[in-house]
């Protein structure tokens, strides 16, 4: 699969937007539009998102890219949403610059249902929501009662390092993710 690293953590669900500008992303744009396939995102732990090949993390989360557009200075925009998360084992590096990755695709979370200790956090979510905006600003009621879907939706929100996300993004237990959500909320209430 091919990786595209980033300064940021794709969370399962989330919308990701992206201004595609150097001839590698570019031709990973082409090659997931012909193959109607994702592309991986992953943190970058060493390296930056221009110029040389970043060094990845090795979990990540798959984008599907919904919508190309032309953004006003010409170049490609694309929205992508994320969907399952993966390990990348072996990487190699194309002609081009882009990274390939094996993929083993990580755990799928239980189905479980947002706990009465947590309802702090769905209630936080909604408010974060209401002053953001946005498609999961409009989610039904029964997404706030999904412990996997609170968690990532506050994971991606609240402003936290995202060395802290990625950690959040790695979990595969979503009340182990609640129960780290719930821990760092002091640091954002007024003093």
């Amino acid at each position: 699969m091919p990786l595209f690293p980033l300064n940021t953590v794709l969370f399962p669900g989330g919308l990701l937007s992206l201004r595609i500008f150097e001839p590698r992303y570019l031709d990973l744009v082409r090659e997931c539009s012909r193959n109607d396939s994702g592309f991986g995102v992953c943190l970058i732990l060493a390296g930056r998102e221009s110029g040389e090949p970043a060094t990845p993390a090795a979990v990540g989360t798959v984008a599907r890219i919904e919508d190309f557009y032309s953004l006003p200075d010409g170049l490609l925009g694309i929205r992508a949403r994320g969907g399952r998360r993966f390990r990348a084992g072996a990487t190699r590096v194309r002609d081009n610059g882009l990274v390939h990755g094996q993929v083993r695709w990580w755990p799928d979370e239980p189905a479980v249902a947002l706990p009465p200790e947590y309802s702090l956090l769905a209630l936080i979510l909604e408010r974060l929501l209401e002053q953001v905006g946005g498609e999961h600003a409009q989610a039904g009621r029964r997404r706030f009662d999904d412990a996997s879907w609170v968690g990532f939706r506050l994971a991606e929100l609240l402003p936290v390092q995202p060395a802290e996300r990625q950690h959040w993004l790695q979990l595969t237990d979503p009340l182990q993710r609640l129960d780290g959500l719930m821990r760092c909320i002091p640091r954002f209430q007024a003093a």
